[in-house]
């Protein structure tokens, strides 16, 4: 589908631009200043965003290091690889399984501290394989105001986060993708399988595999924005507001429902709320400390 993904790109006051190119500006610059960079690259929005604009400004001085794992769907890997093979930014890939790490599957509310950590420190390896100096993640300033755990571990490992230290909000950051002519620009927002599980329930390699299965079904019959959350026998489908009416048809609910029973669920849910970056932290306590984390 050729659907745009929602943005305020047609409303901009000259003030913003001029605020909008005065962060890309200072990005460029601190990329400049850490002269080399592997840039831990999942094929997002944000991500996909930074790796190009370091390939620009660094050349064969910036890497592209994406982790293939059962938590990370193939169709994303996939549209990963191929953008930076266009782009012509080398591309490294690593295998990491995150259900190898220990209390991982467990599935504790900072299961994300874990899955950073591993993930960044095999980054920081290839970094000093091929002798880049830095690495960076692209966390941008509206990420730090939900309850990220793995930020921790950015701190803890000291990867940079240049599109965070530039001030670079998700919004800009897809209007600056639309300038650039990036295909994720209008991408919907992309999180690992292991985040549809609520705190607690123990995460395996079956059931990544039926959420995968079950998102992809919804992907093909035209919806965008997507989260299947495993709640046991039930089955929340989460869909961006504007896609919520689809569901006001009987041979849609059939289809679905028929397809998430095969898939081994005995229940399926429409979420009336939508989806929304985090819903499964709406439950803990996401006091201002642990925000922070």
């Amino acid at each position: 589908m050729n659907q745009e993904f929602p943005t305020k790109s047609l409303m901009l006051t000259k003030k913003d631009s001029m605020e909008i190119e005065s962060k890309i500006d200072r990005l460029k610059k601190h990329l400049q200043q850490l002269e080399s960079v592997a840039v831990a690259y999942s094929g997002g929005v944000d991500s996909t965003f930074l790796v190009k604009v370091a390939g620009e400004v660094l050349g064969d001085n910036a890497i592209a290091v994406t982790a293939q794992s059962s938590t990370y769907p193939e169709r994303e890997f996939k549209e990963a690889a191929d953008f930076v093979q266009k782009a012509g930014i080398r591309h490294v890939v690593i295998k990491s399984e995150e259900l190898d790490i220990e209390g991982f599957s467990d599935n504790p509310t900072n299961r994300c501290y874990f899955c950073k950590r591993e993930l960044l420190s095999k980054v920081i390896a290839v970094a000093q394989a091929n002798n880049i100096r830095h690495v960076v993640e692209g966390s941008n300033v509206d990420d730090l105001g939900d309850y990220r755990p793995g930020r921790q571990a950015i701190r803890e490992l000291g990867v940079a986060s240049p599109l965070t230290d530039a001030g670079l909000g998700k919004e800009e950051i897809r209007i600056l993708s639309k300038e650039m002519g990036l295909p994720t620009w209008q991408k919907p927002a992309l999180a690992c399988l292991a985040s549809r599980f609520p705190y607690g329930q123990k995460i395996t390699r079956d059931k990544l595999r039926v959420v995968d299965q079950a998102e992809q079904f919804l992907l093909d019959l035209g919806f965008r924005q997507v989260r299947v959350r495993h709640h046991g026998s039930i089955a929340r489908i989460e869909v961006s507001a504007e896609e919520r009416g689809k569901f006001f048809n009987t041979d849609m609910m059939d289809r679905i429902y028929e397809k998430f029973r095969q898939l081994g669920f005995m229940y399926t849910a429409l979420d009336l709320k939508g989806y929304r970056t985090g819903s499964m932290n709406e439950v803990i306590d996401t006091a201002p400390a642990q925000s922070k984390q």
